[in-house]
């Protein structure tokens, strides 16, 4: 048997915590959501950086997932730009608001932000820039790392605003500061992170509330089948008309 010295169970325990405790916010997230769809407007997603920007891309052009994603991509601040590079711009200010700015939200737009940290600056610039624009904002993130780390630390944004103070709904994922849980005997040094796992499945929920929101309200919602099963491209192909011209990253 494979011993994982608990981590599992650290995951598990953690994701039935955000289901229970979490559950309003998440259903008023999916109200914004569906909201969005029965309004034919696009759903934006941005990753503050880092590892976040993978939850980003979960949600975008995934098979089961909705087709009116709009990816606020950013390669400067994924994994993709190489450690050094992304860990220093997502902590430099105005960043996050020149994305944002590029993205042109307008008021009434829906925006998820994903920072599992919510302090950075390029998360709280692109928040700051998205409430300027009228936009409603997402937020899921750890309020561990936001109340814990101190009002002085290096990486938080000159204002000293955490995420949840900019947003209008806030998933709070339970992630604990310094994220990785497991502790192998003989090794000081923790391993294995949780909040991916947590988060990709906070982005599921999230997409599965606003499907079950939207057949209540009698409404078609736009879904993605696997391009690589059989019939996928075709039944794709109605999405892509619609959404191809006015998401920038398809």
């Amino acid at each position: 048997m494979l011993n994982d010295f608990g981590y599992l169970e650290q995951i598990e325990a953690n994701l039935r915590r955000v289901k229970e405790e979490q559950a309003a916010n998440i259903q008023a997230a999916g109200k914004l959501m569906a909201d969005a769809v029965e309004q034919d407007r696009l759903i934006s997603v941005y990753g503050g950086g880092g590892h976040t920007t993978l939850v980003m891309g979960e949600m975008f052009f995934r098979a089961g997932g909705l087709a009116n994603i709009n990816p606020v991509m950013e390669t400067g601040l994924s994994v993709f730009n190489q450690a050094l590079k992304y860990l220093e711009l997502e902590r430099t200010e105005n960043y996050g608001s020149a994305i944002m700015r590029y993205y042109d939200l307008q008021p009434g737009d829906l925006l998820i932000i994903f920072h599992n940290i919510g302090i950075n600056a390029a998360t709280i610039d692109a928040a700051l820039e998205a409430k300027r624009a009228g936009a409603k904002i997402v937020a899921v993130s750890s309020s561990h790392w936001q109340k814990e780390m101190p009002p002085d630390h290096f990486i938080r944004h000159s204002s000293g605003k955490n995420l949840f103070d900019l947003a209008d709904v806030c998933i709070d994922d339970c992630n604990p500061v310094g994220d990785a849980q497991v502790k192998v005997p003989g090794f000081d040094t923790p391993i294995a992170p949780v909040s991916n796992v947590v988060d990709f499945t906070i982005a599921h929920w999230l997409e599965i509330e606003c499907v079950r929101q939207c057949v209540e309200r009698g409404l078609t919602p736009p879904v993605w089948r696997s391009a690589n099963a059989p019939g996928g491209d075709e039944y794709n192909a109605a999405n892509l008309k619609k959404y191809r011209p006015l998401v920038k990253n398809l």
